[in-house]
């Protein structure tokens, strides 16, 4: 059995010792360190007495004789360093303009340990919050539907980005978040996945600023065409802020000559992802002096017709050529060639394979469009209305480069704050659900981009530090933590936040 010894030193301070006692001979586990006043004694032992549960050794609460606190109690602890962290980045980006203290708590609790409403109440507790009960949590959800608590963030999220220096131009893209669920409803529906999963699911459009920021989050039933969803985000976005000049970036995927067509309409400038097999047919000049010859970085420029009759609109195309880009390309040709090859000699069955050509002598290699796709290996396309005196080339490749942000923060809300699966049923609670994930994205996306550590990091770092609070003769004392270099580092580059003690 292993129990906390106090034993006097020569210098008459208080050692504290972690002790071990097998067949009646005691053995000194650890040496915790020298009190020399009441309070130092009362951490030192709650030390040890942690240090005996991070074992996983049985102790004797009451300690043996003459071990006693000697009046000193700690009344309890908390992760208060962590706590007030995620409350300043709570409050700096103005979302404590929801006056609700349970939504808040779900916000944050979720960013420390995505759960559920029932085990955030743990959470809580296990940082030293006052939690409130379980129905407390439910009523805020439904308060954040009914007051709108997503437009109130969205307002404050737009501020914030505006204030970076960030806010004119916005990526948008879109995922979808599967459920737990057999059956369709009217929102829960099967639809094209990404992840090639059959299970009902949702389809979330996310607009961020080009670092990543969340701005909008949008919900749409499962079966919809991803089209459709950038129009509707973008004039809800424009209606809520009240501002038009602004540029949308997005991948090819929303690349159609209506959807272009209505965004310029609405008054935004727009770079979309275009479709490489459009390249021969705007590009075919060069092709015809140069072949497929570039230089590494290579732009070119052209214009293509987009849409027919009244809705054909002259479009700027700008073209970007890398080696590196090249190579890779190549390596996914010659793999599906060799499909194919296999596919026309009876050794793979026929499934979704390209360059397979099927004709009355049967199934062959289509070489012909094997060397098509040689001749485009290593470039990629991009449509915009911007000019070329607003916007060169290069701007127009690098602002479409900076969408993998919008995947890294679907990542992380899908992986880091668990936005899926989703096991609410009703529109309401998962709309609720998605505003509590929203929140917690800006939170951990602004404390990233403040100390350069991820938020995985930035928890576990901070986590342990617990702030003790002891009665001595019933006289309250704090306890600060000592702050290790590590969170040292990261809380300095916190603006509002320093370490304890500094």
């Amino acid at each position: 059995m292993a129990y906390v010894r106090k034993v006097k030193t020569a210098s008459g301070a208080t050692a504290v010792q972690v002790v071990e006692k097998r067949h009646g001979v005691r053995r000194i586990v650890a040496h915790v360190g020298s009190a020399h006043d009441d309070a130092e004694l009362a951490v030192l032992m709650q030390s040890a007495r942690d240090r005996i549960h991070a074992g996983q050794q049985a102790f004797d609460l009451s300690s043996p004789a003459g071990t006693g606190s000697g009046g000193a109690v700690v009344t309890g602890s908390a992760s208060e360093v962590l706590w007030d962290v995620l409350l300043d980045a709570y409050r700096r980006l103005g979302f404590d303009a929801v006056a609700d203290e349970a939504f808040r708590g779900l916000v944050l609790a979720r960013i420390v340990e995505p759960t559920s409403k029932l085990a955030a109440v743990g959470v809580l507790e296990e940082l030293g919050v006052p939690a409130p009960h379980r129905n407390t949590f439910s009523a805020a959800l439904r308060r954040c539907v009914a007051n709108d608590y997503r437009g109130t963030l969205a307002g404050a999220c737009a501020a914030h980005s505006a204030r970076t220096g960030a806010a004119s131009l916005v990526l948008y893209d879109v995922t979808t978040l599967h459920f737990e669920a057999e059956n369709e409803d009217a929102l829960r529906k099967v639809g094209m996945s990404k992840e090639r999963r059959v299970d009902p699911q949702i389809q979330v459009g996310l607009l961020v600023d080009p670092s990543g920021f969340p701005l909008e989050v949008s919900c749409f039933e499962g079966n919809t065409a991803e089209t459709t969803t950038l129009l509707p985000v973008l004039r809800g976005f424009a209606e809520r802020h009240q501002v038009s000049d602004m540029v949308v970036v997005a991948d090819a995927g929303m690349l159609s000559a209506a959807n272009v067509n209505a965004l310029e309409d609405t008054g935004f400038s727009f770079i979309v992802g275009s479709r490489i097999s459009k390249a021969p047919y705007d590009l075919a000049a060069y092709f015809d002096r140069h072949g497929n010859a570039f230089d590494d970085g290579q732009f070119l420029e052209s214009t293509r017709v987009m849409g027919t009759g009244k809705t054909a609109r002259a479009r700027r195309v700008v073209y970007h050529y890398l080696f590196a880009r090249h190579k890779r390309d190549d390596r996914a040709i010659n793999a599906m060639v060799d499909r194919a090859e296999k596919v026309a000699a009876g050794k793979r069955p026929l499934k979704k394979d390209r360059f397979v050509r099927i004709d009355a002598a049967g199934k062959g290699v289509d070489w012909d469009l094997v060397e098509r796709a040689r001749q485009l290996a290593g470039l990629k396309g991009y449509v915009t209305n911007l000019p070329t005196s607003t916007m060169d080339a290069a701007a127009v490749v690098g602002a479409y480069h900076d969408l993998w942000q919008v995947e890294k923060s679907f990542r992380m809300a899908k992986s880091d704050l668990r936005a899926r699966p989703i096991f609410h049923r009703e529109r309401d609670a998962i709309e609720a659900h998605l505003t509590v994930v929203f929140a917690a994205l800006a939170v951990s996306r602004h404390l990233q981009d403040a100390t350069g550590a991820s938020i995985k990091k930035l928890v576990r770092t901070l986590r342990p530090l617990r702030t003790v609070h002891i009665d001595v003769g019933g006289h309250p004392i704090t306890a600060a933590p000592q702050i290790t270099a590590e969170a040292r580092a990261l809380l300095h580059r916190l603006p509002a936040i320093t370490a304890p003690g500094h």
